[in-house]
C-alpha cells in the first residue's frame, strides 16, 4: 500500500465549517473548544474550520460565504442574529450544504437545530423570582443581543413566568451578553433607583449577572437584590455558593453534540430535525453537587 501524502490525506478529509457569532464570551469559547477537542479525538477524518464573527453580523455573513466557497460538506453555525444570518444560511442550503444551527436559530428550516429551549428557561427564571420575592417586587432585566432568538425567547419566557404576579420589570436593556455592558447599565440604574426600590435582577446570561453583582457590591446594595442568571459558568456556581447569586439555569453549550450531529450528517446518517438539550435550575439547594461542573 502506498502511503498517502499529507496533501492528499487532507484532501480526503471531510470538511466541516463552524461559524461562531463571537468568541468574546466564555460560553461561546466553551462551545468551540468542546467541539474542536471532540473532533480531534474522535474524528480523524474531519477537518473542522472555525470562524469568529467578532460580534458583527456582517463579518459572520462573510465568514459563512467563505465557508460555502471552500465547499464545506456541513455548516455548523451559532448565528449572532436570526434576521441577518438567514439569507446566507439559505445560500448554504441552496448549495446542497447540510446546516446545523446551534443555540440560536435562523428564520428558515435547516437540516438540524440543536440547543436548549430558551422559552422554558426564561419562564423558570420568572417563576423562581415570583416565589423568591413572595409575589411582589421590581425587577431590572439585562437582555442579551437584540434580535437573537435566545434573547427574544428568554425575555418572552420570563414575562410569561411573572404574568399575573406582583413582579414588575421597571428597566430593561440589551447588554449583548457582556459583563462590562451590564456593569455600566446597572450603575446607571442604581443612580436612578434608590435603596430598597429594586428587588431583583434577571440577566439573560451569567456574565451579565456577574456584572450586575459587581455593580451592586460597589454600591453596597447586593444584600437587597436577588440576581438570577443563565448558562452555568463555574464562577456563577461559585457566586451561588458565596450567597451572591440567587440562581442560574444551565444552558448546555452544545459540545460535543454539535460536531456529533454534523459528522452523522456528513456520513449520510439520519438525525432528528430538532435535538433538545436539557437545562437545570441551580440554586442554594443543589449548588454543592454542581461546583466545578460548569465551564
Amino acid at each position: 500500500m502506498v502511503a498517502m501524502s499529507g496533501a492528499s490525506f487532507a484532501a480526503d478529509k471531510i470538511l466541516i465549517g463552524f461559524s461562531q457569532g463571537t468568541l468574546n464570551h466564555p460560553w461561546r469559547v466553551a462551545m468551540v473548544e468542546g467541539n474542536k477537542k471532540y473532533a480531534e479525538e474522535h474524528y480523524k477524518d474531519v477537518e473542522l474550520v472555525v470562524t469568529d464573527g467578532q460580534n458583527d453580523s456582517a463579518k459572520q455573513v462573510a465568514d459563512v460565504e467563505s465557508l460555502i466557497a471552500r465547499g464545506v460538506k456541513v455548516l455548523m453555525i451559532s448565528p449572532l442574529t436570526s434576521d441577518a444570518l438567514t439569507p446566507v444560511v439559505q445560500q448554504a442550503l441552496d448549495a446542497g450544504i447540510k446546516v446545523v444551527t446551534m443555540d440560536r436559530k435562523v428564520n428558515v428550516p435547516v437540516t438540524v437545530h440543536v440547543g436548549a429551549l430558551n422559552l422554558p428557561i426564561g419562564e423558570s427564571a420568572g417563576k423562581f423570582l415570583v416565589k423568591a420575592l413572595d409575589n411582589k417586587g421590581k425587577v431590572i432585566e439585562l437582555q442579551g443581543t437584540g434580535g437573537a432568538s435566545a434573547t427574544v425567547d428568554r425575555h418572552d419566557g420570563f414575562m410569561k413566568g411573572i404574568e399575573g404576579s406582583g413582579l414588575e420589570v421597571v428597566a430593561s436593556q440589551n447588554c449583548d451578553y457582556l459583563r462590562e455592558n451590564a456593569v455600566k447599565f446597572m450603575e446607571d440604574q442604581l443612580q436612578r433607583f434608590g435603596p430598597g426600590e429594586i428587588q431583583a435582577v434577571y440577566a439573560h446570561n451569567d456574565e451579565m449577572a456577574l456584572g450586575a453583582i459587581q455593580a451592586l457590591e460597589a454600591a453596597n446594595r447586593l444584600g437587597e437584590v436577588k440576581v438570577v442568571g443563565v448558562d452555568g459558568q463555574n464562577n456563577a456556581f461559585e457566586a451561588i455558593a458565596a450567597g451572591k447569586l440567587a440562581a442560574t439555569f444551565t444552558y448546555p453549550y452544545v459540545a460535543p453534540e454539535g460536531i456529533e450531529i454534523a459528522y452523522k450528517l456528513a456520513k449520510g446518517e439520519k438525525v432528528d430535525a430538532e435535538v433538545i438539550l436539557p437545562g437545570k435550575q441551580i440554586d442554594a439547594t443543589n449548588i454543592k453537587e454542581m461546583l466545578g461542573t460548569g465551564f
